[in-house]
C-alpha cells in the first residue's frame, strides 16, 4: 500500500538527535524525503559534543522506509539556510513539511536563579538557538513551502500554551524561548493561512532523549528503572511518540483545523490513535494536572 506521506517533502530542522531524529523517521515511515539538518556531522562535532550525528538520523529515515538526506547547517547561519533551501527547491521544487526542532541550549541554562544572577551571554546565546534560528529558517523556506496548499509547519517546545502560561520554567532565558516558540506558530498560522498551509505548536511531554536517559542513568531497555531517581519519570515517553504526532498531523487532509493551536503529543494520540513504540499512549500533561500539581503520589496508571 502506498504510504501516505509518499511524494511529500520535509525538511527536519535540528534533526541530530531527541525529538528531531524521531521526527525525521517517523515522517520517513510514512513515506516522505526527509532532509535532516543539523551541526553534527560524523567529521564535526556542535559545542554540545555529543555522538549522535545527521548522516545517522538521515540513514534511520531511509531504513524506516522513506529517503533521509542529512545536510550539515547551522541555523544561525542566513547564508547556509538560504543554500539548504535553494537545494530542496533543485532536487525536489517543492517543500510540504517544515519541522522547527532546533535548540542545543540545554548546556546553557543556569536553572533556578532570578534573572539578575543570570549569565547575560549564556542566556541571550540560548535564546538566539531557540528563536532566531526558527524565524532565520522559516523566512527561507517559507517561500518554498507555500507555493501548494496545505503544507504544514511544526515549531517544536517544550509545554503547551496553557502549561507555560501557568508555570515557571526555572529560567528566565528557558522560559522566554519556550514561549516564544509557541507564540511563533501563533503567529505564522495567520500568515500562512491565506496560502492553504497550517502552523501548529507541538510539545512532547517527558522525553526520553539520549541525553535524557543518560541523566537517569538508564537505557531504552531498563527506562523505568528511572523512577527510583524521580518517581513521574515513569510518564515519560520515547521521541519517537512526538514523531508520530508529526507524521499524523502531515497525513490529516483536515489539518488546518490546528491552525495556531498549542498542542501535545498526549492530546493528539487521543484524536489518531497513534501510540508509542510500547503500545501505550502517554498523557503528560493532563498527569501533571492531575496528579504532579497537586502532589499525589507518583501512579501511570489511567495515564498511558
Amino acid at each position: 500500500m502506498t504510504k501516505p506521506l509518499t511524494g511529500k517533502i520535509a525538511l527536519v530542522a535540528g534533526a541530530t538527535r531527541g525529538a528531531g531524529r524521531q521526527i525525521a523517521v517517523q515522517l520517513g515511515a510514512a513515506g516522505a524525503t526527509v532532509y535532516a539538518t543539523g551541526r553534527t556531522t560524523r567529521e564535526r562535532r556542535s559545542e554540545l559534543d555529543r555522538p549522535e550525528t545527521i548522516e545517522e538520523t538521515a540513514e534511520l529515515v531511509t531504513a524506516a522506509g522513506g529517503t533521509g538526506i542529512a545536510v550539515a547547517v547551522d541555523h544561525l547561519d542566513r547564508d547556509q539556510v538560504r543554500r539548504l533551501v535553494e537545494r530542496i527547491d533543485t532536487e525536489q521544487g517543492r517543500l510540504d513539511v517544515l519541522v522547527n526542532d532546533i535548540w542545543g541550549a540545554d548546556p546553557l541554562i543556569t536553572w533556578e536563579k532570578p534573572v539578575w544572577e543570570q549569565p547575560l551571554d549564556a542566556g541571550f546565546r540560548t535564546l538566539r538557538l531557540a528563536v532566531d534560528t526558527h524565524i532565520i529558517t522559516s523566512h527561507y523556506a517559507l517561500p518554498l513551502l507555500i507555493r501548494h496548499l496545505g503544507g504544514l509547519v511544526v515549531e517544536v517546545g517544550d509545554g503547551t500554551k496553557a502549561y507555560n502560561d501557568d508555570n515557571y520554567r526555572l529560567s528566565v532565558f528557558y522560559d522566554l524561548a519556550k514561549v516564544s516558540v509557541n507564540r511563533l506558530a501563533f503567529t505564522q498560522a495567520h500568515e500562512l493561512a491565506p496560502h492553504g498551509c497550517t502552523a501548529v505548536a507541538l510539545t512532547p511531554g517527558w522525553l526520553r532523549s539520549e541525553a535524557m536517559l543518560e541523566h537517569f542513568g538508564v537505557t531504552e531497555a531498563n527506562w523505568r528503572d528511572g523512577a527510583a531517581k524521580d518517581p513521574n519519570f515513569l510518564m515519560s515517553e520515547t521521541p519517537a511518540f512526538v514523531g508520530r504526532a508529526v507524521a499524523a498531523l502531515a497525513a490529516d487532509p483536515d489539518r488546518a483545523r490546528w491552525n495556531g493551536e498549542s498542542v501535545d503529543a498526549g492530546s493528539l494520540a487521543q484524536v489518531y490513535g497513534f501510540t508509542d513504540l510500547d503500545g501505550t499512549r502517554p498523557h503528560f500533561f493532563r498527569y501533571h494536572e492531575e496528579v504532579i500539581k497537586p502532589g499525589k503520589p507518583a501512579d501511570d496508571k489511567g495515564y498511558r
